[in-house]
């Protein structure tokens, strides 16, 4: 019976030590790893250094992939900005073009489509043996080419 009260009073003086606010069990949580911390330094430090490690390569890596980031977003905007002088360009040079090949009556002439879908070819030039140089068929909604068309 001597054992059951020693048992009783160590768990007395425990449930007599447990702090019961907040602030008690941060104190005490703090309180107990200084301690392990002192006894057994050695396993505190590798702690530091695997982690520490860790925590720098993670960190190494986020700013190397952000700047990386950076470096696609800048050439993004670049090749935006080429293509878009580039299409200005276009569009600028096809107002500038010569005008379709004419028939022997002075009336421009293109070909219809041999399907009814509206599409227009644009005139062959028969000398250079091409399409002319704006686009290669183009939409039509006006009624006469429907007529052609039939």
């Amino acid at each position: 019976m001597s054992a059951s009260k020693e048992v009783r009073e160590e768990e007395d003086q425990r449930t007599a030590n447990v702090p019961s606010g907040l602030t008690e069990n941060v104190l005490d949580r703090y309180r107990k790893l200084k301690e392990h911390a002192e006894t057994y330094p050695y396993v505190w430090a590798s702690y530091i250094v695997v982690y520490g490690g860790l925590g720098l390569w993670f960190t190494y890596r986020w700013r190397k992939l952000r700047k990386t980031e950076d470096r696609v977003r800048a050439l993004q905007e670049q090749l935006r900005q080429l293509a878009e002088n580039e299409e200005h360009a276009n569009s600028a040079s096809s107002i500038k073009r010569s005008p379709p090949i004419t028939s022997t009556t002075g009336k421009v002439s293109p070909r219809i489509n041999s399907s009814s879908t509206g599409k227009v070819s644009p005139p062959f030039n028969s000398s250079t043996g091409m399409v002319s140089p704006s686009s290669s068929s183009f939409e039509t909604t006006s009624p006469s080419a429907d007529k052609i068309s039939k």
